[in-house]
């Protein structure tokens, strides 16, 4: 169930505001109402929070060996903040040395074909009126330059030729002298002479080293960085609520009316603070207690229908199983919604079930993790929710593989006679057909029905039971609330049992479910269920946007005229929506299927074994992942859309997390 909740607002002395939320925090019941704080003392908690996150993820990147990793060691909070901030210094600095490397090794690469270059040398040789340019030109251009002109040849090769321009004045970057052919280009001058950038790439490299050496000494400090994490958000989060809480703006004083914030405590020790929350309507006696032993006041109300209000669940261990799932999907319902914890594990069980199909992969699945449960019970550990849920949905599809009579995709022929008997003839793979009289009709006429057609029916049952549910949740609901919406719910549940046999006869077999004949005490079956749609479609119609008048709720339901005929097509499609968990099976059980088909020309040769194995185990372990994947996205989606659609829920809500140590 959803735990009614209270909206309190808790008022305190400005000047004791932070002490205040200290002790807020250990009675660990309010839930507080998101707030914006700023601060100086908050930007410096958020500033150390970065630097340790960045910090985290810099060491995370440091691989080690089993037996190489440090031990680690314990260091306080403000300790592990500057180990952060060296970590990022050097990292930094890193980068830098890499990025010197680089652009230092492309520099020496340009000079590769000159030799040593040394840029000191050729401003000294400028300075005595010797004015050396260096050129770089295609070989067979060299010969165009003009015979006025003094080069050096320096090397040359089939590409280009180097030569060094003599010159009078002293030329600048990418001049050209008359005599010098446009194919020819200055080459720039390095910033520095070729040996120091070889020295330089030599020690940047072995900074890295060094560099590197100390940050692997700094994952001793993981835990610790990790630790203090944890201290600095919970620091954030009460600077953020000190510095957020409302507070009275004007104050009177000795001296006037002045502005709160700009008394201190001992001028104003009558300002007050206040912030408001939620708290579990049994939790209430602890914040009482809490307010009365601090001296605090407080309101108490319940919650108005457009406040955001935290949702809490309160189910019994069994309904609780389904709690790791949904907190994987973060689905949640509102808080004016409905809890359907038990509804969603019943049906997402049966679901899992059939869409993994085979009672051998339940069975291996089921084994797995009895070996866990096992494993943490003897180290004396509380079993996690999450391995119940999983043994639980084990022995569902070893349930649903007996009851198909489906193991490791084998035929039926295949299996010892036992487990054939185990399984319901209709829905069995070792019976191709099943004879049967039609409830339904005056004769003794049989009708024949494949197993395809008979899972086919289940799935559609199936969406019957779970859609009815939706809208017999919906009669109650506004039954209590004495709303005439109750009779658009009643118009919804009986349409979906008309559009139930309209499912069958289109989807399933149209003469073993006639829309026309197939008397039912007298009365034609298709007939009744028209009848059912149609009336079922009238009360909606008419009660749906009911708000205290009738008429304002057809007018409204007119509006939306298109809206409200998709809905009676939207029926029909979300019964037919659970056939999905029928043609996932069978597409599972033919993958099954082919893996053995191909393991079978190996079974019998010994030195194949090794080869059968690794077909096996690849084969249908790629087939359960699949059928992972198939179970997330149908047998969820029948529960959190098909489901939730029928019982109007958005899953708008957010989960109640109260101010705490913890």
């Amino acid at each position: 169930m959803i735990v009614p909740m209270k909206k309190v607002s808790l008022i305190v002395l400005q000047n004791e505001r932070k002490e205040a939320l200290k002790s807020l925090r250990k009675v660990g019941v309010l839930h507080l109402e998101e707030v914006q704080g700023n601060s100086e003392e908050l930007a410096s908690y958020k500033d150390q929070n970065s630097k340790v996150e960045k910090a985290l993820s810099l060491l995370g990147e440091i691989k080690f060996g089993k037996k190489d990793k440090p031990a680690q060691q314990d260091v306080v909070r403000d300790r592990a903040v500057e180990i952060a901030k060296n970590v990022i210094a050097l990292s930094e600095e890193k980068k830098a040395c890499f990025d010197r490397v680089t652009n230092d090794s492309v520099e020496l690469e340009r000079f590769a074909k000159w030799g040593e270059v040394n840029p000191a040398a050729f401003a000294e040789l400028g300075e005595n009126g010797i004015n050396l340019s260096m050129f770089e030109i295609p070989s067979d251009k060299y010969v165009l330059i003009g015979e006025n002109v003094k080069t050096v040849v320096v090397n040359r090769d089939k590409a280009h030729t180097r030569f060094v321009l003599v010159s009078d004045e002293p030329l600048s970057p990418n001049e050209r002298p008359e005599g010098i052919p446009a194919e020819a280009y200055q080459v720039v001058m390095p910033r520095c002479s070729t040996k120091e950038l070889s020295d330089e790439i030599s020690h940047s490299r072995k900074r890295i080293v060094e560099i590197e050496n100390e940050l692997k000494k700094n994952v001793q400090y993981v835990d610790s960085l990790k630790k203090s994490l944890g201290i600095i958000a919970k620091d954030i989060e009460l600077e953020n609520l000190c510095s957020g809480m409302g507070y009275e703006d004007k104050v009177t004083s000795e001296t006037g009316v002045v502005s709160s914030n700009e008394c201190k405590a001992d001028e104003n020790p009558v300002a007050l603070a206040w912030l408001t929350g939620y708290v579990p309507v049994d939790e209430m006696p602890k914040l009482e207690n809490a307010v009365k032993l601090n001296k605090w006041a407080f309101a108490a109300s319940d919650p108005a229908e457009d406040d955001v209000v935290p949702t809490k669940l309160k189910n019994n261990r069994f309904v609780s199983l389904i709690y790791p799932l949904t907190d994987f999907l973060g689905t949640v319902p509102g808080y004016h919604e409905y809890d359907i914890s038990g509804w969603f594990l019943l049906f997402f069980t049966v679901f899992f079930g059939m869409i993994f199909g085979d009672g051998g992969y339940g069975g291996l699945v089921t084994a797995v993790t009895l070996i866990f449960i096992l494993k943490t019970v003897c180290a004396g550990k509380k079993v996690p929710a999450v391995l119940k849920l999983v043994l639980l949905l084990g022995v569902a599809t070893m349930a649903w593989g007996a009851v198909t009579c489906t193991w490791f995709g084998l035929r039926p022929d295949q299996l010892p006679d036992w487990l054939k008997n185990l399984s319901v003839p209709p829905l069995s793979n070792a019976y191709d057909t099943v004879e049967w009289v039609p409830f339904w009709t005056n004769d003794a006429s049989k009708g024949t029905l494949s197993t395809a057609q008979n899972l086919q029916i289940f799935c559609f049952t199936l969406a019957l039971l779970q859609l009815c549910v939706a809208h017999l949740k919906g009669m109650a609901r506004y039954a209590k609330e004495k709303s005439l919406k109750c009779i658009a719910e009643f118009g919804s549940f009986i349409e979906l049992i008309g559009m139930y046999w309209v499912v069958l006869s289109m989807v399933v077999d149209g003469n073993i479910f006639p829309m026309i004949g197939g008397d039912v005490y007298g009365l034609p079956w298709g007939t009744i269920s028209i009848l059912l749609v149609g009336v079922g479609f009238l009360f909606s119609f008419v009660f749906a946007n009911y708000e205290g008048s009738i008429g304002k709720s057809i007018l409204e339901s007119v509006k939306n005229i298109i809206s409200v005929l998709l809905g009676v097509v939207n029926v029909f499609s979300d019964i037919v929506s659970y056939i999905r968990l029928w043609a996932v099976g069978l597409a599972g059980a033919a993958i099954s299927g082919t893996v053995n088909t191909m393991a079978g020309p190996l079974v019998g040769h010994a030195v194949l074994f090794i080869f059968l194995i690794m077909l096996l185990v690849f084969g249908h372990g790629l087939n359960m992942i699949l059928n992972l994947l198939s179970v997330i996205v149908h047998g969820v989606r029948l529960n959190t859309l098909e489901f939730s659609n029928h019982l109007g829920m958005s899953w708008s809500g957010f989960k109640y997390k109260p101010f705490s140590e913890e």
